[in-house]
């Protein structure tokens, strides 16, 4: 112990300590950022629409499945907006592994619909949208 303190002089070395993150997050290089990205995606003109969102493809020599979301104010206001964006990315986080295509950039276009769309919904309106688009494994017949 330290002279005046409570605490030991060396601290117990932590147990179980990982080198690398654990969280299933998305780092800066698997989102979409530049509005030139965002630009190249509409202007490509490769859509698909669902009464909650509408998804877009970018092909370029950069992409590699990152993902941009947008909710214009039609969707509502700010926290509504907000809340938009965060399904619409938690549903493509939790849903991520099932998309085969990595040479492409998504981006989601939120719907005001999907504040009021149950989960589920959400999450399967995405896969059919993604099914469309050539992003998932064709289904066994």
């Amino acid at each position: 112990m330290q002279p005046g303190s409570d605490r030991p002089a060396v601290p117990a070395p932590p147990e179980n300590r990982r080198a690398f993150c654990v969280r299933a997050t998305f780092c800066r290089k698997q989102r979409l950022l530049r509005t030139q990205d965002f630009q190249e995606a509409y202007d490509q003109n490769r859509r698909w629409h669902g009464r909650c969102m509408v998804l877009f493809l970018r092909a370029a020599p950069d992409a590699s499945l990152r993902l941009g979301v947008v909710a214009s104010k039609k969707v509502g206001n700010a926290p509504e907006r907000a809340r938009a964006k965060r399904r619409l990315r938690e549903a493509f986080r939790r849903n991520r592994t099932a998309f085969t295509a990595r040479t492409e950039d998504v981006v989601l276009v939120a719907r005001r619909s999907i504040l009021a769309a149950p989960w589920g919904e959400v999450v399967a309106e995405l896969l059919k949208l993604a099914a469309q688009a050539g992003l998932t494994a064709p289904a066994a017949k």
